[in-house]
């Protein structure tokens, strides 16, 4: 059977040009209410096309450029609807990683917060003692990660989704892309079928289209940004530089934008980390998130960054996608990004909701191809970024010997996580041994 043809619902902007309000568009007093306390006047684009056809029951398909306010779009809907037949375990939204789903959790409870919304979020990394309590009191949102879900939906005595009325499946490319496939697959088997679909996505791939017709019950598609698109606020440039010189520049970049918040992007844990101790050895308040933290740590970075008591963030990829950081001024592409569309999502994290914003990639010897492919995907030609080269080598000197620092640093990091992992293993071993010697001894106490 062909899959139905969805509707367009393209961005007719002259219409759109009058300015709509929430409650225009059909959203209840409460929440119009909780949206002003957010600081929300007026819809983005994509809030303005999704909200109306969400409210009328529609299963959406919304391709919409990060930074353009997509968790409101499918959270007014659903909070709408809870109010209107409140129920336990009303909504799923999936999403790829752990930082997005506590950040979108943020967003319901702050909508929410007058009518008494529960969400769990539900992500690898936490203890999942913690979370089968947090699920057995039926919250009425769930955030998931695909892999943690289905661990719980397997093990967790009483827990499922039989009753579940919305599911959202946020970042979807980035969810397949990062082979949650099958993962999807079981989720989509177990959830009820007469049910409300949301999917958004920053891009339609093929297996976002696959996605689509497997989940998705006559969708209407809301796209607000074309093929692929960075926000018209945003000054993008490139700094062409010898690969050895890379750290002096970048010390020479957050001195000469001084004062402003730095999101710096490397291609490795292990490099994110190398910077960041290498710019706080040279007095700057930096500060790394990447795959290898805890997720404790890795919140605690993210809530200093908000809170703006550091003001440089260095992130792996993990964190281009779906942060809501509100202050971001620059974006440095300090490693540039192997995928193209990476770049998109990258740059993504400044100029956001109207605001603008510069990026900076730097681009040395090795990197010509994949730059020239950037290029190519944005359909622009990227000015270079002005820079004194004298400047730069007057720097060479310190940079080099805080490089020494943070080599240093860095091995002592290694060997004390290599530590304190044979340590864990050792205490797993001896707290066995009390446990079975504490079980010996019930044992002959009751014989006796």
């Amino acid at each position: 059977m062909a899959a139905p043809e969805e509707e367009e619902c393209e961005p007719s902007v002259e219409v759109r040009e009058e300015k709509k309000t929430f409650k225009e568009l059909g959203v209840t007093d409460v929440l119009c209410e909780a949206c002003e306390q957010l600081g929300w006047k007026q819809p983005t684009k994509i809030q303005l096309e999704a909200i109306p056809l969400a409210l009328q029951g529609r299963d959406i398909i919304g391709l919409a450029e990060t930074g353009s306010g997509k968790t409101g779009a499918f959270a007014l809907p659903i909070l709408q609807a809870l109010l209107e037949t409140p129920q336990r375990l009303f909504a799923l939204v999936l999403t790829p990683t752990r930082e997005l789903a506590f950040q979108i959790s943020e967003q319901f409870e702050a909508l929410g917060s007058s009518i008494g919304v529960k969400s769990a979020v539900i992500v690898g990394g936490i203890d999942m003692m913690s979370q089968s309590l947090a699920l057995a009191k039926k919250p009425h949102i769930v955030i998931a990660t695909p892999g943690r879900l289905i661990d719980h939906l397997e093990n967790t005595k009483g827990f499922n989704f039989r009753a579940l009325k919305y599911l959202v499946m946020d970042e979807a490319d980035r969810i397949l892309n990062m082979d949650f496939e099958t993962e999807v697959d079981k989720i989509l088997k177990v959830i009820p079928r007469e049910r409300k679909t949301f999917l958004f996505s920053a891009t339609m791939t093929k297996k976002v289209q696959k996605l689509q017709r497997a989940a998705l019950k006559d969708p209407v598609k809301c796209a607000v940004s074309s093929k692929y698109q960075t926000v018209e606020k945003l000054q993008q440039y490139y700094l062409f530089i010898p690969s050895k010189f890379k750290d002096s520049y970048l010390v020479y970049i957050l001195n000469e934008l001084a004062g402003n918040s730095f999101m710096v992007f490397c291609s490795t844990c292990n490099n994110t980390q190398r910077v960041a101790l290498l710019l706080r050895n040279l007095g700057f308040t930096a500060i790394p998130l990447h795959g290898q933290m805890s997720q404790n740590k890795r919140l605690g970075s993210l809530n200093k960054f908000k809170a703006k008591s550091r003001s440089i963030l260095l992130a792996t990829d993990v964190a281009s996608r779906g942060l809501d950081i509100p202050h971001v001024d620059v974006v440095i592409n300090f490693d540039i990004p192997t995928h193209s569309k990476d770049y998109i999502h990258r740059v993504g994290r400044t100029a956001r909701a109207g605001r603008s914003g510069k990026s900076i990639t730097f681009v040395t010897q090795y990197d010509v191809e994949l730059f020239q492919r950037i290029e190519h995907l944005i359909g622009k030609k990227l000015p270079e970024f002005p820079t004194q080269e004298e400047e730069v080598m007057i720097l060479n000197e310190r940079v080099a010997e805080a490089q020494r620092f943070a080599r240093l640093e860095l091995r002592e990091y290694g060997d004390k996580k290599k530590r304190s992992r044979e340590e864990d293993a050792e205490d797993a071993e001896s707290s066995l041994r009390v446990r079975k010697k504490v079980a010996g001894g019930k044992f002959r106490k009751k014989i006796h």
